[in-house]
């Protein structure tokens, strides 16, 4: 019994959830979203995200926040939307971090700018 507890609490705590990304108070216009600058996308809502990359390839909702997920060529563009502080009105991006498929950073800029070659921007 006292071998399994250690297992037990590894488990458990392996399925905790992860504490949702803080917003960001600022939000820049969607119009500077063509300018292949990935902190353009701060600000931008869902439908502007999916017009500019196309469909994500995965949208998870939890609580107010949404993630859309976007893959090019050779990384993973994830996108985190929230409501404005007050918590109503539309979720808008409050931050962007990207992936190579084995799980290291790369640029985000770089990521967003091969997600728009592959859609042919």
């Amino acid at each position: 019994m006292r071998r399994l507890f250690p297992a037990l609490a590894l488990l458990v705590a392996a399925c905790a959830s992860t504490p949702a990304p803080q917003p960001v108070a600022t939000a820049r216009p969607a119009a500077a979203a063509d300018l292949h600058d990935h902190r353009t996308l701060n600000g931008m809502t869902a439908g502007e995200l999916i017009e500019h990359f196309g469909r994500p390839r995965l949208q998870i909702v939890e609580g107010i926040g949404t993630k859309l997920q976007f893959a090019g060529p050779a990384c993973v563009l994830d996108a985190y939307l929230y409501p404005p502080g007050n918590g109503g009105g539309t979720p808008r991006v409050t931050e962007v971090e990207a992936r190579n498929f084995q799980g290291g950073d790369v640029s985000a800029q770089s990521c967003v700018y091969a997600i728009e070659q592959k859609k042919g921007r």
